[in-house]
């Protein structure tokens, strides 16, 4: 990845070939390396990114060697390193993040309270960053349920109209 340079997050398989256009885990992952990719890794990244793995998975621990794993371990060593160019950063650990999830799916609003209350409990000054895992899990969360909701509501007037004829 180049940086300053807009890449599209790509679609998983699953919601291309389903035709479904729900954001999933690993999606909204990718997309934080998108729009916070330069900044350093740290303990609330680690945090956030840990519940998205979790909640992506289905397991209760993070998968070794995962992306969990390795925002953890890159959010200690940067927390030892002064030099800010020496800093492990957002997007060389979220980088195609869907496909080092072994399972994912679509990002709910509960995904997005789980991953907000570990990003907030994490950082020292108890707030989310703009752009950060929380933020775009969040996003996805809210065009996933407008998603659901507006497939209902044609569904509904759908179901309406036929009874009415």
């Amino acid at each position: 990845m180049v940086l300053g340079q807009d890449k599209k997050a790509p679609l998983s398989s699953e919601s291309v070939s389903s035709g479904k256009t729900n954001i999933t885990i690993g999606e909204a992952l990718e997309a934080t390396a998108l729009t916070a990719g330069n900044r350093p890794v740290d303990y609330s990244d680690a945090a956030a990114i840990q519940a998205a793995e979790v909640r992506a998975t289905g397991r209760t621990n993070i998968i070794p060697g995962g992306v969990a794993a390795a925002a953890q371990s890159a959010a200690t060593r940067n927390a030892r390193l002064t030099k800010e160019e020496e800093k492990t950063k957002l997007a060389e650990i979220l980088a195609d993040a869907s496909s080092k999830l072994p399972a994912d799916k679509p990002v709910t609003r509960k995904d997005a309270e789980g991953v907000i209350g570990a990003e907030l409990r994490n950082d020292p000054n108890l707030c989310t960053r703009p752009g950060g895992v929380a933020a775009s899990i969040a996003a996805a969360a809210r065009l996933n349920q407008s998603h659901t909701t507006t497939s209902t509501n044609n569904q509904n007037s759908n179901n309406l109209k036929q009874k009415l004829n």
